[in-house]
């Protein structure tokens, strides 16, 4: 087993663990509850997983594919969230669905987008080098949008003190931790084999992380799926536009088609794990049913993905083709 061995299979893995997951949680349903305890744990890893792999320290070369980023930028940052706000209006009034959609589809995906961009015959090396550029302004945006599109509902929904707790817990210390070891790891062989280590458990800690979420909310899931059934058809509606936003992004661009691939998948793919602890940082009345719209948005999507990776290089041919 070598590690590209271990990322190339990495989407049959998320699925075995999602599918393990659901049946534990099903099965029994008291034993899987307490897995709850584990999420923030494992989220946290995998943050500090993922972040080291997150090449930070070279934001230039981030910046050298000005066309790319730009495409990229306006497709995440314009066009989705324009797209998003249309799809949300459905929401209005159902505080919990509301915010959760917002969470999910308002971040684009930094980590498991690059497999699917290659799989998908895209760009992938371009995709992980945006990556820091990606976080970095999702992060950024994401209360101004929330702020945008919950309008007075904001206030009494996301609450600052724990929403800034979970964000600086469970996003910004891991990020801060992984620019440190990877600036270390530039002048100590004894930190670069502690990165090299590490560089194994994206994968793993992605299964681990899916699996405690799935397993301990799945009974939730289906105890609430009468009062998700209105945040499906935002799902469905996104999953089927948003390749739209990322191909329209790279047309106004002039992309090359694997460049374009790599926009396109970045525009359909959320960061619906990143966000989870948000969702479970808000206040006690619409945490639960947030967070489980934000783990049904993943089922969907990974189910996308399979038609994805098949569809998007046969829209999206070399020129001339």
């Amino acid at each position: 087993m070598t590690r590209d061995t271990l990322e190339h299979n990495q989407i049959p893995i998320y699925f075995c663990a999602v599918v393990l997951a659901a049946a534990l949680g099903l099965l029994a349903p008291f034993s899987a509850h307490n897995l709850s305890t584990l999420i923030t744990p494992a989220i946290a890893v995998l943050m500090y997983a993922m972040f080291l792999q997150i090449p930070f320290l070279d934001l230039r070369q981030s910046l050298s594919n000005k066309r790319f980023l730009s495409a990229l930028l306006l497709a995440n940052f314009i066009l989705v969230p324009l797209l998003v706000w249309a799809l949300t209006q459905s929401l209005m009034g159902r505080s919990a669905l509301l915010v959760g959609a917002l969470l999910v589809l308002l971040t684009p995906c930094i980590d498991y987008v690059v497999v699917f961009t290659h799989i998908g015959k895209g760009d992938s090396r371009l995709m992980l080098a945006a990556t820091p550029v990606l976080l970095l302004l999702q992060l950024a945006l994401l209360p101004v949008y929330l702020s945008v599109m919950l309008g007075a509902q904001s206030e009494g929904v996301v609450a600052a003190g724990p929403f800034v707790e979970a964000f600086l817990l469970l996003i910004v210390i891991p990020m801060i931790l992984a620019v440190v070891t990877t600036s270390m790891a530039r002048r100590s062989s004894l930190v670069s084999v502690w990165n090299d280590a590490w560089a194994w458990l994206p994968v793993p800690a992605m299964a681990l992380v899916l699996f405690v979420v799935i397993g301990s909310q799945v009974t939730s899931v289906v105890r609430d799926i009468n009062l998700l059934l209105p945040v499906i058809p935002v799902y469905i509606g996104f999953l089927l536009l948003a390749p739209l936003m990322g191909a329209l992004a790279s047309r106004l661009f002039a992309l090359p088609a694997v460049t374009a691939r790599a926009v396109t998948f970045s525009a359909s793919t959320r960061n619906s794990l990143v966000v989870l602890p948000l969702a479970l940082a808000l206040p006690e009345d619409v945490r639960g049913l947030a967070a489980t719209a934000v783990i049904l948005q993943t089922l969907v999507e990974l189910v996308g993905e399979l038609f994805y990776v098949r569809l998007i290089p046969k829209w999206i041919w070399p020129a001339g083709r």
